[in-house]
């Protein structure tokens, strides 16, 4: 017997993942650059099975620069269940305009007054995501 199989733990198939993603806008991005990791919170949006943000001029931008590859994690916590969910892909700036004013279309805007021009999408080579049913920790036997 699989001990996922004992434990409130589903795993979620790519389309359930995907669900999700759609209905989530806050992640966290996590990229590595000459063996330092770094984890950026950002709001984004799904459309068309890839990720889209928006950012400015700063050390996330020159680090997806130097190593595109990158993972993504976003979750939901409710009053029953909680889940979670990992991007692993690469990130590129967009640049031509015909893409620049599709991305323009997204509901995207950022959560701070900050002005963020610089429009990035992330297209997963991997997805995976967990289900977790929420309750008390079961007694000891």
């Amino acid at each position: 017997m699989d001990i996922d199989d004992q434990l409130p733990i589903e795993h979620l198939d790519e389309d359930a993942c995907w669900e999700l993603l759609l209905s989530s806008s806050l992640g966290r991005l996590a990229m590595s650059v000459g063996g330092e990791p770094d984890i950026y919170p950002v709001n984004f949006v799904a459309a068309d099975r890839r990720l889209f943000f928006r950012t400015a001029e700063g050390s996330k931008l020159l680090e997806l620069t130097v190593n595109n590859r990158i993972a993504f994690e976003t979750d939901g916590v409710g009053r029953e269940e909680a889940w979670s969910i990992v991007v692993k892909g690469t990130a590129r700036i967009l640049e031509k305009r015909s893409e620049i004013d599709a991305a323009e279309e997204l509901p995207l805007t950022p959560l701070i007054p900050t002005l963020k021009y610089i429009y990035v999408e992330i297209t997963p080579m991997h997805v995976s995501g967990r289900r977790f049913t929420l309750g008390p920790e079961p007694e000891r036997f």
